[in-house]
């Protein structure tokens, strides 16, 4: 009998058991652990997954390990993963002591000697798995395991893996009775269901202190794009497999190569394609690069994700984001002009940062009226310069794996007053009544401009450009 391999997701930190489709992060598949069982699966091997997101308890968790008896488990793990990667691999060996464990994910690679401190733990795996992971399930089907605990991935070519196994999720979560009509969960209006998200490239060219380097570690100093006609490739397997109907790329920064972007607009326009999709940008590239963003929209695209970050200079330099207050300003209009849906995503509390300092923000909100708001107070995460610069000046107030959510609803670092925080936060979203009427307005001239006498004949068939 084949080596049979059970993969966990373990994302309950935020919403608990019994948790999936309620909300963003409850509703999406990791792409971390679809990309390593098309790998595994490409090479012939078993693979299953238990969610813990579909899941009731700690109990049906051994009830359907003991019933899938996995000879190898794979868990994924965040840092605000710690504590259920912790104990899923726990119960593994109370289940089956002669399981192999193994642990991957980016909390191993940022904070290795925080990993191994995990009791039970057979294997680490550093950096990507895609590789190593088919790997080590050969040698150990073959009876010659590796006789370190710790093993670096190796970067695989991204044109030459298989697309990620999204049937890997979806047939899960069909099993706890959960009916989709969506390989994910659509999170906003502009993007109906079916609704997929996409990962194009790896790493990021930036160097913002909340993120780096972390990212380095995990990816490499540069990014690694696939090619446009392997993503092209992969949308349109998703539009024959599962219908969809829009997606989303999960890219930090997909438009930091502005020649594959306009590659890709051209070659999706050219098959055809007219579904909506949403991307994350910097307000700095949009404001250098207008005329990308006019293809983009023309081609489909509905929303940018932008780092905003801060309202105020200062802030803006002390984390190193790259971009001004005046850039985030013009980045606004320039998707406005081009009927762009804006997701804001902006933080408070920042070390060093001045309750003037934080107005500056709640003033920059509130210029840009953005269709979507997603705050966050600063969280330190392992792996960065500010969560080194957090620990250095003796700031963290973090004292459970659980806060590394960057949620706004707890205090992260000491020197904050977090009820003014959470006042900030409130009125940074709060959108005067003639705002409202001319969101609403915008929302509705931007679904009628997806619809255009040539995007109609292309999806007719009459047409292909």
């Amino acid at each position: 009998m084949s080596l049979k391999t059970t993969l966990v997701y373990p994302g309950i930190a935020g919403r608990g058991f019994k948790s999936l489709k309620q909300g963003m992060d409850a509703g999406w598949i990791s792409h971390g652990l679809a990309s390593l069982s098309a790998a595994a699966k490409a090479q012939g091997f078993q693979v299953d997954l238990i969610d813990l997101r579909a899941l009731s308890g700690w109990n049906h968790f051994r009830e359907v390990l003991a019933e899938r008896d996995p000879d190898v488990m794979g868990v994924t793990m965040m840092s605000v993963d710690y504590n259920p990667a912790r104990q899923a691999v726990s119960l593994a060996k109370e289940v089956k002591p002669e399981i192999v464990t193994v642990i991957g994910g980016p909390h191993v690679t940022i904070a290795l000697e925080d990993a191994l401190r995990i009791p039970h733990v057979d294997y680490l795996i550093t950096r990507e798995g895609e590789v190593t992971f088919p790997r080590l399930l050969r040698l150990i089907e073959g009876g010659d395991p590796p006789p370190h605990r710790v093993l670096r991935g190796e970067p695989p070519d991204l044109d030459a893996i298989p697309f990620a196994d999204r049937d890997l999720f979806l047939d899960e979560w069909r099993k706890w009775g959960y009916d989709l009509d969506s390989p994910e969960v659509p999170f906003v209006e502009e993007l109906p269901p079916p609704f997929a998200t996409i990962i194009a490239g790896r790493g990021c060219l930036y160097n913002c202190a909340f993120c780096k380097p972390g990212e380095d570690y995990l990816f490499g100093k540069r990014t690694r794009r696939r090619s446009v006609d392997n993503v092209i490739a992969e949308i349109r397997a998703l539009v024959d497999r599962y219908h969809i109907a829009s997606f989303m790329f999960h890219d930090d920064c997909l438009t930091e190569d502005r020649k594959w972007v306009i590659e890709f607009t051209e070659k999706y326009v050219a098959e055809g394609f007219t579904m909506p999709f949403f991307c994350q940008t910097r307000a700095d590239i949009l404001v250098k690069h207008e005329d990308m963003v006019a293809r983009m929209a023309e081609a489909g695209l509905c929303g940018y994700f932008i780092g905003f970050e801060s309202g105020n200079d200062r802030v803006l330099k002390f984390i190193r984001k790259g971009t001004t207050v005046e850039q985030n300003r013009q980045a606004a209009r320039i998707c406005r002009k081009y009927g762009i849906s804006i997701w804001a995503n902006y933080m408070m509390g920042l070390p060093t940062e001045t309750k003037e300092e934080v107005m500056d923000t709640v003033r920059l909100m509130k210029e840009i009226d953005p269709d979507y708001y997603s705050p966050a107070f600063f969280t330190p995460h392992p792996g960065t310069d500010l969560y080194d610069y957090v620990v250095e000046h003796g700031l963290s107030r973090i004292t459970d794996y659980d806060s590394y959510r960057r949620n706004p609803t707890e205090p992260k670092i000491k020197g904050q007053d977090y009820e003014f925080l959470k006042w900030a936060m409130a009125e940074s979203q709060r959108r005067k009544p003639l705002n409202t009427f001319k969101r609403w307005g915008h929302r509705q001239w931007q679904r009628a401009r997806r619809v255009t006498p040539a995007k109609v004949m292309r999806k007719l068939g009459l047409a292909r450009a």
